[in-house]
Order: C-alpha cells, then structure tokens, then sequence
C-alpha cells in the first residue's frame, strides 16, 4: 500500500485540526486496511476476485490461476500457483510438470482520504490564497495547487501459467520439468488454514 500527497504545510504554519466527519472516514479507512488478512488458498467461488482456478485445455495441458487481494505479498500469490499447479498435476495421474507460460500482474486501485478545509489558508476562491494560491503560483487566485485528499494505492497481483504434464520419461529428459511431491511437501503446509486463536 502506497501513500501520496501526504498532508504538508509550510514551515511556522499552525497545525490543521479536522472535523470530526473527516476524522472518522480516515479512522475507518485505517481500520480497514489493518484488519485485512492476505488471501488463503482456496477456490476463487463464483462471485469472488481471490483464490485459485484450474481448467484442463488438453489431455496433458491446464490453465492455472491464483489471485490475491491487497495484503497477499507477491511471492505467496506465485507459491499459490506452484502449489496448485502440483495439486493439479498429481490429481491428473502424473507426477511431474513444466511452466510452458507464466506471467504474474500487478492491478492498482485507488482510495482517496479528504483531510478536510484548511483553516489557516481559508478555502480556495478569489481572493483566498489556498495552499499555492497568489500570483506566479499554479494555484493562480486562490485555485489550490495540491487537493485535500490523500490519495492511497493498493496492489493486488494475480499469477496465471499454463502448465503441461510429464510422464516420467519425459520428466527424466526435460530440465524444466518440476516434481509435484516435491511442490506439495514444501509448500502444502504453508498454504494449510491456520488454527484459530480461541
């Protein structure tokens, strides 16, 4: 999560004190955003944008996906895959696999938080100076140069491959070629639900 225009003011200048309306929508903003917890790995179910999908496009070739939300790091997301990637090629019958493709986006989405009027400058009009306002400045006659909004960036990533399955000879000749034992052993367990404190 990345945070632009953070609130600023020039040196000497007093303290902004905001309303208690704007107060509580960045209160709820931060307790939203604390109390995410990254994606667990699960089927995405019809109507969700997080979890992992797998489709058979030949006898020996799958799509897999796995998306997370925004408090799912990067690496999980691409573990996710490889673990689900394994689990698919054992449920098939084989026991070895390859990445034929693999690509992992990066989505952006955009919060804005109002901070609220600045009482020190007044508000923006003619004759205000707002908080760039006066000549040879952007703000022109009272126009502000920056917005009263903070502006919070969330990124989710979501890893797609296509993988192709490998009979054992065709696993001992190939050096792509990835053990799905090997995947499961190590990764399983991380992705395995989490006790729940009670």
């Amino acid at each position: 999560m990345i945070r632009f225009n953070p609130i600023s003011r020039p040196p000497g200048s007093p303290m902004r004190f905001l309303g208690p309306r704007v107060l509580c929508f960045s209160l709820a903003a931060c307790l939203l955003a604390g109390c995410m917890t990254a994606t667990p790995y699960a089927p995405r179910l019809e109507g969700q944008q997080t979890g992992y999908t797998d489709r058979a496009l030949t006898q020996n070739r799958y799509r897999v996906t796995f998306a997370g939300n925004s408090a799912t790091p990067r690496e999980t997301v691409e573990s996710y895959l490889l673990l689900r990637s394994a689990e698919v090629t054992r449920a098939a019958g084989y026991s070895s696999f390859m990445f034929d493709t693999r690509n992992t986006k990066a989505n952006h989405s955009y919060q804005t938080v109002p901070y609220g009027p600045d009482p020190y400058y007044g508000p923006p009009g003619f004759g205000a100076w707002g908080r760039r306002g006066g000549f040879g400045y952007w703000g022109g006659w009272g126009f502000p140069y920056e917005p009263n909004v903070d502006v919070v960036v969330h990124t989710n990533y979501d890893a797609y491959a296509e993988i192709v399955l490998l009979t054992p000879d065709q696993a001992a000749k190939e050096p792509r070629a990835i053990s799905a034992g090997d995947v499961i052993t190590h990764i399983g367990p991380e992705a395995a639900p989490k006790p729940k404190n009670t």
